[in-house]
């Protein structure tokens, strides 16, 4: 992954699937040695983590059922800056297990179990230094090129549509914003143009399945005067952008499921009516009809 953007894929088989993104496959076709590199590491990792796997279980005294090793690591580097920073954590049945510190580049065990572990890896100094160097200069060395590569993909600005949606007149007023790229943004209400805090709920960022995100705020409207609703806006900041978004909170722009009897169309009303009338003749007319039928015996004259 590079920024959230997969770049390839390795599976139990140890074979590696095509880049996702176009540019990631030009990265591939003028490094081909970088995919021989995942295949290996790929290989690699399946054989290390099912021997760890296995050991991790005689050390629990867990015999059968299912359980799940996970392992993260990779860099980060900050463009502006210049600062590189590395991890490798491994997680167990859901929970941290043992997670690298490369300052000391020691093991430090969350768990008490993972203590045994920390002791044999800290000794194995060929893989401490081989840590050291991996996570402090070969990592951040493929990451800057692949950022190279897909620089217009991965560093392009996005601005997302906003809009302000509430489920009945009682509801809060959701400022939502979607489509935006990436994902250092901020949304928030402001009060005669200071931020609101105050009966505001600050939903998560969350993805969109083409790689943009989206963002919610709520305004909870029971302590704010109909004739208040001009002086709050809400505000989306994307950084590096200059201008904001301003969105002012007003009853006309608001989108909702809700519509009340009034606001239907003349059109609409008149069908609606008609409607109803020509059910009341259906059922009427089905009670002439069994009446006339088998509704009512006559009295016997004999």
């Amino acid at each position: 992954m590079v920024d959230d953007v997969q770049m390839a894929y390795c599976d139990s088989d140890g074979k590696i699937e095509e880049p996702k993104p176009v540019w990631m496959r030009d990265f591939m076709k003028d490094n081909p040695q970088q995919m021989q590199w995942y295949t290996r590491r790929c290989f690699n990792n399946q054989q290390f983590l099912i021997a760890n796997l296995d050991d991790f279980k005689q050390r629990l005294n867990q015999t059968g059922g299912a359980h799940i090793l996970q392992r993260m690591e990779g860099c980060e580097w900050d463009d502006e800056t210049g600062e590189v920073t590395g991890f490798s954590q491994y997680g167990y049945d859901g929970e941290d297990f043992i997670v690298l510190d490369l300052q000391t580049l020691t093991w430090t065990a969350p768990r008490q179990q993972a203590f045994i572990t920390k002791l044999r890896w800290d000794a194995d100094k060929p893989r401490s230094e081989y840590n050291k160097y991996y996570y402090i200069h070969e990592c951040p060395y493929w990451l800057k090129k692949s950022v190279h590569y897909g620089r217009s993909f991965l560093q392009r600005t996005d601005l997302p549509s906003v809009s302000l949606l509430q489920k009945t007149p009682s509801s809060p007023v959701t400022c939502h914003a979607t489509g935006f790229y990436p994902d250092r943004a901020m949304m928030y209400w402001r009060k005669d143009g200071e931020e609101h805090h105050e009966d505001v709920d600050h939903g998560e960022m969350l993805p969109n399945h083409d790689g943009s995100f989206q963002i919610s705020v709520d305004l909870i409207l029971s302590s704010v005067a109909p004739e208040d609703w001009r002086r709050y806006d809400c505000v989306f900041h994307l950084s590096g952008v200059e201008d904001d978004i301003v969105t002012k909170l007003d009853k006309a722009q608001i989108r909702t499921n809700s519509v009340s009897p009034s606001e239907f169309p003349a059109g609409v009303t008149g069908v609606v009516v008609g409607l109803l009338l020509l059910l009341a003749l259906c059922i009427a007319g089905l009670f002439i009809w069994r009446r006339n039928n088998n509704g009512f015996i006559p009295a016997n004259t004999e």
